[in-house]
């Protein structure tokens, strides 16, 4: 069933570097529907943008500045940490959202973001459809975790995978020229709250033609500081020196990550950082080796300039599907990339109804570590080598890549803009 009427869609949670090329493919595709689809509008700051009306007319950005999105890094429309409260308890915000979607006739929205961004939309797709009516509400994935359920990876993953194996095998190359009388321990911190699969891809940085000494702390496998400090001293004995890549998410045994400082983000998490630090300190008092680390951060996750092509291809086919499913009057669901094989790499697309993916975690399988627990296997190098296949680097100016700042021009808002979120 067609359902006519203006298009939303608004990003969520961390960016990434490929997250607007999604955007771009919503853009683009909307524009070939045009008896379901009328104007294309954008939420600034994500879910907060429909609640502030703060809605920016995407037609009103030059055309070269759309184009120039494909290849700009981060949430060309802001993006939040903001997750809708439980419709039970807390009414007024979607009454807000319905008040605003009826005033500027919108029927479509494209949410693009992580976990709890899904979790936003089962919520509005449920709200909605009983409010409103003939409504649309769709979930383009998101996340550099690659925690998503039902999809075999997710867009930005690829692009921090490739970063983080280029990282860790270039500073590999570092340490080892200067271990004889230096540095003999490299550490590098990368995300990934409860799942592996960023630390993982720094495994990749040592293959049969670049042998590595390389430690993964996984969050999946339990720290345990005795056999990993004997691990870290066999690489150093051996080769002179060792790499040691660590996930923010890394815990002891009881649970307690290795980084936690004891407060909390937006969406109540343990807010984390520091790992790296953490390891240092061991690789110092345990063993006494002179070390360097680093915490790769939002380095990773905005390195657009060593962006995966496969990543890149998948994050427009998502958005370029999920847009076809609006068009088509189908909602509740997120377009879900399903492997066919692993060499060649062949891929297709899916639909994942949302009850499957909201608040659903994907972690890292055991048979992808080793079974010393400090590596990755063939099982997980088969999965991830494809992700961070070929190359799609944005055009230079004066040696640095150019990168576009949309105009987003706001809407004049309908509605009053003291509206409370608190229950009366």
């Amino acid at each position: 069933m067609t359902i006519f009427g203006n298009l939303l869609y608004a990003q969520s949670g961390g960016v990434t570097s490929v997250i607007n090329v999604s955007a771009a493919a919503v853009i683009e595709t909307a524009h070939t529907h045009p008896d379901a689809i009328g104007r294309v509008l954008a939420a600034k700051d994500g879910i907060l943008g429909i609640l502030n009306e703060t809605l920016i007319d995407v037609t009103e950005e030059p055309a070269e500045n759309l184009i120039a999105l494909k290849h700009t890094p981060s949430g060309a429309f802001g993006s939040c940490r903001y997750k809708l409260q439980d419709p039970e308890r807390q009414q007024r915000e979607f009454d807000r959202v319905v008040e605003v979607f009826e005033q500027h006739n919108i029927r479509h929205f494209l949410y693009n973001g992580g976990n709890d961004s899904a979790d936003t939309c089962l919520k509005l797709a449920r709200q909605l459809e009983n409010r409103i009516g003939d409504v649309t509400v769709n979930h383009i994935p998101k996340t550099v975790d690659n925690d998503l359920a039902i999809t075999d990876c997710c867009p930005g993953f690829g692009s921090v995978a490739k970063y983080i194996a280029v990282s860790t095998r270039e500073a590999s190359f570092d340490v080892a020229a200067m271990a004889s009388t230096s540095t003999k321990v490299f550490i590098i911190e990368v995300m990934g709250r409860h799942a592996g699969w960023i630390a993982a891809a720094g495994g990749l940085a040592s293959d049969r033609e670049t042998n590595i000494p390389i430690v993964i702390l996984f969050p999946e496998i339990p720290f345990d500081r005795a056999k990993f400090s004997r691990k870290v001293e066999h690489y150093v004995q051996t080769y002179g020196y060792v790499s040691i890549v660590v996930s923010e998410g890394a815990r002891y045994e009881n649970g307690k990550f290795l980084s936690e400082q004891g407060t909390k983000d937006a969406f109540g998490h343990a807010q984390l950082g520091g790992a790296a630090q953490v390891v240092a300190q061991i690789v110092k008092d345990d063993l006494g080796f002179k070390y360097h680390y680093a915490i790769a951060d939002y380095l990773q996750r905005s390195a657009r300039h060593i962006a995966s092509k496969t990543d890149v291809d998948q994050a427009y086919a998502l958005g370029k599907t999920a847009v076809e499913y609006a068009a088509s009057g189908k909602s509740g669901l997120m377009p879900a990339i399903r492997r066919l094989s692993d060499a060649p790499y062949r891929w297709d697309i899916v639909e994942a109804d949302l009850t499957d993916v909201a608040n659903a975690e994907k972690m890292l399988p055991r048979d992808f570590i080793s079974e010393d627990g400090f590596g990755i296997t063939h099982v997980a190098r088969n999965y991830l080598s494809p992700l961070i296949e070929g190359e799609n680097y944005p055009p230079y100016s004066n040696g640095l890549p150019q990168y576009v700042r949309l105009q987003n021009k706001l809407i004049a808002p309908k509605l009053p803009t003291d509206w409370n979120s608190k229950e009366e």
